[in-house]
């Protein structure tokens, strides 16, 4: 059986990024998984404190696609432990 969590408001919700459930990581609070997961793009820059402020996790995502911030170059190396985190952080 598969099991989809694409939107927050259905049976499986809650294992969206996008969900309500904050958590502390790293000695800050996070409203979503979304918002910690963007926010790491930019380790070192006043762009992190800018995404974890935001008031949607929805907001977070477009601010964390933005190519006009200064994406951290290890990035792609370290995505999926930063995911990784943020998941059993927010369980």
């Amino acid at each position: 059986m598969t099991i989809y969590f694409y939107s927050t408001r259905e049976e499986y919700g809650c294992f969206s990024n996008f969900s309500p459930h904050g958590f502390e990581l790293d000695g800050l609070y996070w409203p979503t998984s979304e918002h910690y997961f963007q926010a790491q793009k930019f380790v070192g820059t006043p762009h992190l404190e800018q995404i974890r402020l935001v008031k949607t996790p929805k907001d977070a995502a477009k601010m964390g696609r933005e190519r006009t911030r200064p994406l951290r170059q290890d990035w792609e190396q370290v995505k999926d432990d930063i995911m990784r985190q943020a998941v059993l952080s927010k369980f």
